[in-house]
């Protein structure tokens, strides 16, 4: 009689193949069906930016953005991400430059110790980029309310998103540069 305990060893000892894009370059690895994002972003691919808080999808410091929707990367097994964009803070900034939000964020001092930073910053890169979400300040609290900042810099985050929210506003209705792509 097998012994239940070495059979759930071995069940997930086999590891299945996940294409994905990730940060924009398309990637295929190897992962356990059992290995949710987080770990695999951290540990298999070295991206520390995302950060392991609760483990339970309360704090928000692994936030990352999945075709573009921000979730909680503790709570998505990374077999889920088949086929999908995923961006990590290590992604947002593009040819050198920070995206609006890491610069916002920077101007504003919206962080203090920095460990909610990167899934602050993913969460409102996403809100700014989702319409049904409210410009005024109580839309944004409630859509940032799922990322936790223990350093109590609430009030500079806010004023980084809606700063951010005027920056990429400029950027859409900017002329574009000849030869700039």
């Amino acid at each position: 009689m097998m012994d239940d305990s070495v059979h759930s060893r071995t069940a997930f000892s086999e590891t299945l193949s996940l294409n994905l894009t990730l940060n924009g370059e398309p990637l295929t690895l190897q992962v356990a069906p059992n290995a949710v994002l987080l770990d695999v972003l951290r540990e298999q691919l070295g991206l520390g930016g995302t950060k392991k808080g609760c483990d339970h999808g309360q704090c928000g410091a692994c936030t990352v953005q999945v075709d573009g929707q921000a979730m909680n990367s503790c709570l998505r097994l990374a077999v889920m991400c088949e086929g999908q964009h995923v961006t990590t803070v290590e992604g947002l900034a593009r040819d050198g430059e920070l995206h609006p939000v890491q610069q916002s964020f920077l101007e504003c001092d919206a962080f203090q110790c920095g460990y909610c930073t990167p899934g602050q910053m993913m969460s409102a890169s996403a809100l700014l980029e989702d319409d049904r979400i409210g410009t005024d300040d109580a839309s944004v609290k409630e859509a940032m309310s799922g990322n936790i900042c223990r350093c109590g810099a609430y009030k500079n985050i806010l004023e980084a998103i809606q700063q951010a929210r005027v920056q990429l506003a400029h950027d859409a209705t900017a002329p574009r540069k000849e030869g700039v792509a």
